[in-house]
């Protein structure tokens, strides 16, 4: 394993104990492993680390012994003999990417996830520790690897918790629905790329960075800004591909051509052919399939999906039923095995996690309900039916005891 190092010290301008610019600053790096015993040291503020037999970081399933981290101690010394330390959780992990997968330490990493909100019944929209350790802990009871940051950065407490239990992140900036496309917009969504990146840049988790969600990229001027905003975050980081979630039709827009990876919202029998869901298979195979052949790049699903009310159960299935968004499911499961099978197809991600609130309106129930748990993390028939389906693409045997629930929908 090899890590890279660069350590910037503060200068006149910064810190509570400000420092001459002709001050020199001596820096010592110790590495600890997962149990906080040493494992190498090193001097200087830039250099290598070069680590013999390597734990490497491994999303969930894909190791015994996912998330694995080890602690960077950094000492930084002054003149007077004072010292600052700091530690720094790092994974060793690479990851790389071509025209039909996105790879994990060489190995190609098929992403089962979600999108999720920073949101829950009573609290609302705010850190919550005990939140964060339930939901980290349904993501893994549902075989889940990832999940996007929809539609903004998370609490770093949030972000620590994927480096430690193996969970891949899509790290979104809060970039939604952009138009208009000017050169203000285009330095300030720059700038917010910068502080992204700074701030996550060694966070293993972070395998993607999205620079928004469902933008106008239909506009022309979508095209000059999408380029210069994706070369800014590469100029940044160039370790990770740079991606963006888009909704508007792959022969109409701009964006994609800029992207390393292509990340797709899709509603098909929701927001399009509402109640057919005979539809979602052959639109979802052939509009996927397109996207490839246009631009000869990984694609995903980022979002699919119904509401559904818990409890509300119709047969045959009726929309807003349980029954209804548990069968979308279904046929979209049967298109995404057609599309993996076509070797480009690499991950994809349902909406939502869980119900989420939205502002009182004719077209939400109470919010929105495309979550498969409730606002308070109770699981709809959905939960179930995802735990099956990622849990046999990840082969981890299921419980005998949900079996009923897939003879019901003969899978």
């Amino acid at each position: 394993g090899i890590i890279s190092y660069n350590i910037t010290t503060a200068t006149s301008q910064m810190g509570p104990k400000k420092k001459k610019q002709s001050d020199s600053v001596g820096c010592s790096i110790k590495l600890l492993n997962n149990d906080g015993d040493h494992v190498t040291s090193a001097m200087g503020c830039q250099g290598s680390i070069m680590v013999v037999n390597a734990s490497f970081w491994w999303p969930y399933l894909m190791s015994d012994n996912p998330g694995y981290l080890y602690t960077l101690e950094v000492a930084v010394s002054d003149d007077a003999g004072n010292i600052d330390q700091y530690p720094q959780k790092i994974g060793i992990r690479t990851v790389s990417w071509n025209s039909t997968s996105l790879m994990i330490n060489n190995e190609p990493v098929y992403l089962r996830g979600c999108g999720k909100h920073e949101d829950s019944d009573i609290r609302g929209k705010g850190l919550d520790y005990p939140l964060i350790v339930k939901d980290f802990s349904l993501l893994k009871w549902l075989g889940a690897n990832s999940f996007r940051t929809s539609h903004y950065p998370y609490a770093e407490e949030i972000m620590d918790m994927a480096d430690q239990e193996g969970i891949m992140i899509v790290d979104e900036c809060p970039a939604v629905g952009l138009s208009g496309f000017d050169e203000p917009l285009m330095n300030k969504h720059i700038s917010v790329m910068q502080e992204l990146v700074r701030r996550d840049k060694n966070r293993p988790s972070v395998i993607m960075w999205s620079v928004g969600n469902e933008p106008q990229s239909n506009q022309e001027a979508a095209k000059d800004y999408f380029s210069k905003v994706v070369s800014a975050t590469k100029a940044e980081d160039s370790s990770r591909p740079v991606t963006c979630a888009l909704n508007r039709p792959k022969d109409k827009e701009h964006a994609a051509s800029s992207l390393d990876v292509i990340l797709v919202n899709r509603y098909y029998s929701w927001y399009s052919d509402t109640g057919h869901l005979e539809v979602i298979k052959p639109q979802t195979i052939t509009e996927f399939t397109e996207w490839h052949k246009l631009h000869n790049k990984p694609v995903m699903i980022s979002e699919y999906g119904a509401g559904s009310i818990a409890g509300f159960h119709m047969d045959p299935e009726f929309t807003w039923t349980e029954e209804y968004q548990a069968e979308l499911m279904i046929q979209n499961f049967e298109a995404f095995d057609e599309l993996r099978n076509q070797g480009f197809f690499f991950g994809e991600m349902i909406w939502n996690f869980a119900d989420f609130a939205t502002p009182q309106g004719n077209t939400r129930v109470a919010g929105n309900k495309k979550g498969i748990f409730t606002r308070n993390r109770q699981p709809k028939l959905a939960a179930h039916l995802l735990r099956y389906r990622y849990n046999k693409l990840a082969d981890v045997p299921s419980e005998d005891k949900k079996e009923y629930i897939f003879r019901m929908f003969n899978i």
